[in-house]
């Protein structure tokens, strides 16, 4: 059924040719008017002339367009849509069609079809106006790192954390699932990054006491900053750690959350993965490289501010917990309810020294003194002395004595003591 209504363009050219026919206008400053030609001004001026503004409606409206893909092929897509990506947006699944199937069709009008069939509906909501913040200029100036905490196995295992980083500049990602938002998930994935890439200027993270926290009023008052462990290994490697004080401000990686959300979850359950093995082999195998390869961009300046990472060795050093102790009389160190006894050296330290211990993830211990690792074997934890084990003190005799005139020691008192019952 073709349709009556003029588009709002056909009701503007209808205005200005009744300004021609009042006499208001000449047919060449309507033509300006209508951004048309003078030749073409003169076709709709005679067919407005002769049938009035009705003639002004295209000839194809209401009509099929001559490049409709066949309804037959419409309904075989849509219907390998229902069968193996349910629940896929319109991009994600027109990009699936295409790698797996083999029918290409543009996200846009798979998202028509979808619309119209009512099997997708992307709902708008209106939220306060921000300004965007201008990327930085240079790959490597500040990476922007958050943890997501989500059911990213989709109930096949139980719910993870995914670590992601996303450089400023050119929405290069690099990301990691474990279990917690923990110091080490967070070392995990920053020496993953600087193992491909190198070491960035500046991490933009949130408020959590995984990278900062606020100092303690003792630290206040000696005007000291607090810094954590991962803080601390940021230090090493000079890199600096800016806070965002709210989830607008480092938009990208939360962004960047949301579309993992979308589309990682729906790729790992066709894999069925439900391990973090599994998921971080799959993550940088397939996912992280085609991610970039199509999202990525190139920086607004080429030169890469990242730095060289240290040797091996000095960037094992760099990414332990490290602990101040105190040596006891009998050069015992404690730490975590473990004991650990210092062996004797030609340059043992002495009582009472402060020492550095240093516990990398896979539990390995080093204790350090002067800057150097000290020889040390751990004990047993000792036993509590032998008086303290199962024995109470009895209670103690009280020495008080009631005075002469003491109502405990009158006639009626005496009397009903001696009555009463042994």
């Amino acid at each position: 059924m073709r349709r009556t209504a003029l588009s709002r363009k056909e009701l503007q050219r209808g205005g200005v040719l009744a300004r021609v026919k009042a006499g208001g206008l000449r047919v060449k400053n309507a033509a300006e008017l209508m951004r048309v030609s003078y030749r073409q001004a003169k076709r709709l001026w005679k067919r407005y002339r002769t049938s009035g503004a009705a003639s002004l409606k295209h000839g194809n409206a209401g009509r099929a367009s001559n490049r409709r893909r066949p309804e037959k092929e419409r309904k075989r897509i849509l219907r390998k849509v229902e069968e193996k990506y349910s629940g896929f947006g319109p991009t994600l699944a027109a990009e699936h069609l295409a790698s797996e199937d083999h029918l290409e069709v543009h996200p846009e009008t798979l998202r028509r079809w979808m619309v119209e069939e009512g099997r997708w509906k992307r709902a708008r909501q209106r939220k306060a106006h921000r300004k965007r913040r201008d990327r930085r200029a240079h790959f490597g100036e500040l990476v922007q790192m958050d943890g997501s905490f989500h059911d990213w196995y989709e109930g096949r295992a139980p719910k993870a954390c995914l670590m992601n980083m996303v450089d400023d500049a050119s929405s290069t990602v690099e990301a990691r699932l474990g279990d917690e938002e923990t110091i080490w998930a967070a070392a995990r994935v920053l020496r993953q990054w600087i193992g491909k890439y190198g070491v960035p200027l500046a991490l933009y993270t949130d408020w959590k006491n995984v990278y900062l926290r606020e100092p303690t009023e003792k630290e206040l008052l000696h005007g000291k900053t607090p810094v954590t462990q991962f803080g601390r290994m940021c230090q090493k490697l000079d890199i600096r750690i800016i806070a965002a004080n709210s989830p607008q401000a480092k938009g990208r990686v939360e962004r960047g959350n949301a579309t993992h959300q979308d589309r990682l979850i729906k790729k790992m359950g066709r894999k069925k993965i439900r391990t973090h093995e599994a998921a971080n082999e799959f993550l940088e195998q397939h996912y992280l490289p085609e991610h970039n390869a199509r999202f990525a961009r190139e920086p607004e300046k080429p030169q890469d501010y990242h730095r060289k990472p240290p040797a091996g060795r000095e960037l094992e050093q760099v990414f332990c917990l490290e602990t101040e102790r105190s040596i006891s009389n009998d050069w015992v160190v404690r730490y975590e309810n473990r004991y650990f006894q210092l062996l004797r050296t030609s340059d043992y330290p002495p009582r009472q020294a402060k020492v550095t211990v240093c516990e990398w993830e896979n539990g390995r211990i080093e204790i350090r003194y002067q800057d150097k690792a000290r020889p040390h074997r751990e004990i047993a934890a000792p036993e509590p002395p032998p008086a303290a084990i199962g024995k109470t003190k009895p209670p103690k005799a009280s020495r008080w004595k009631p005075a002469a005139d003491h109502p405990w020691k009158s006639r009626p008192m005496l009397r009903a003591a001696a009555s009463a019952p042994p």
